[in-house]
């Protein structure tokens, strides 16, 4: 099995304002960092001292793209000039990815919170055409993410069978994060392997790595404020078992250490990567 040809590659680390100055340094541009990810909303139409940091940024590593407010599964009718900026923002840096959450949040107003779209084939269809919709505008092909969610309200289909539903009928790409596969199969019980078997891997554009919290033995919940844990490696390498080596970013949204402890956990990305650079035959033989 083989996923898309990416725009980035190797490993990447979320852009935070906290990383700023210390990825300015010279020496972190060669630190062994293949991409950066930004959350578009928090940099569309900074101008100023700010703006010219980012863009001397932008001009020096490769960028990708995750949002936090498009909505794509909201009640609220799609925000297209919101659409038409971030595709100004998107052309301006020459960033080719746009990824986002299977989720909403917001109706009259953003309720700052990623809420779980109802699993239902009448949901399939309207998240669908919204998503079609917004790659219109963009000229781009966009990735929907398999979010973490804690409650499923008015379930008729699987997870599974919605993501797979969704991302067919939009035509569009998966962003797969291992950390939310993994929190999803605890707080849910299922086989997180399985899971893994189950998705449209060919539609892989790039992978999310993070930390979350053990609230109790069947509970985590999915924080990006801490480290790694085990388990999580262990999803993601199967992962690259499957498809091989896909570019990986690290989130890290708080809690965030000095960028040399960043740096380990990137050094740990690289190291799997390393051992599945392997040829295709030998890919499928894994899958």
């Amino acid at each position: 099995m083989t996923a898309i040809t990416p725009h980035v590659q190797g490993a990447g680390l979320g852009l935070r304002r906290e990383l700023l100055t210390p990825l300015a340094d010279a020496e972190a541009s060669a630190s062994g960092i293949g991409f950066l990810e930004v959350a578009p909303e928090n940099w569309m139409g900074v101008g100023g001292r700010l703006g010219r940091k980012f863009r001397s940024f932008t001009e020096r590593f490769k960028f990708v793209t995750h949002g936090l407010s498009l909505s794509i599964g909201g009640p609220a009718p799609l925000d297209e000039d919101f659409v038409r900026g971030l595709k100004a923002f998107l052309d301006l840096h020459r960033i080719a990815d746009y990824t986002e959450h299977l989720t909403w949040c917001s109706d009259d107003g953003h309720l700052y919170d990623l809420m779980p779209i109802p699993f239902t084939d009448e949901a399939v269809e309207y998240v669908a055409a919204r998503v079609r919709r917004v790659q219109d505008i963009l000229e781009r092909r966009i990735a929907l993410e398999n979010a973490s969610y804690y409650a499923a309200p008015g379930q008729q289909l699987s997870e599974i069978e919605f993501i797979r539903a969704v991302i067919e009928r939009a035509d569009c790409d998966l962003l797969l994060d291992v950390n939310n596969l993994w929190v999803n199969s605890i707080n849910h019980r299922y086989d997180p392997d399985r899971f893994l078997d189950q998705l449209p891997l060919e539609r892989v554009r790039y992978v999310h790595v993070a930390g979350h919290y053990v609230e109790a033995e069947d509970l985590r919940v999915d924080t990006h404020g801490s480290d790694v844990v085990e388990p999580v490696w262990a999803l993601l390498e199967r992962t690259y078992a499957k498809l091989g080596p896909v570019p990986t970013l690290l989130e890290r949204d708080f809690n965030i250490p000095p960028l040399p402890e960043l740096m380990r956990e990137l050094d740990q990305i690289h190291h799997l990567q390393a051992r599945h650079r392997r040829d295709p035959q030998s890919r499928r033989a894994a899958a």
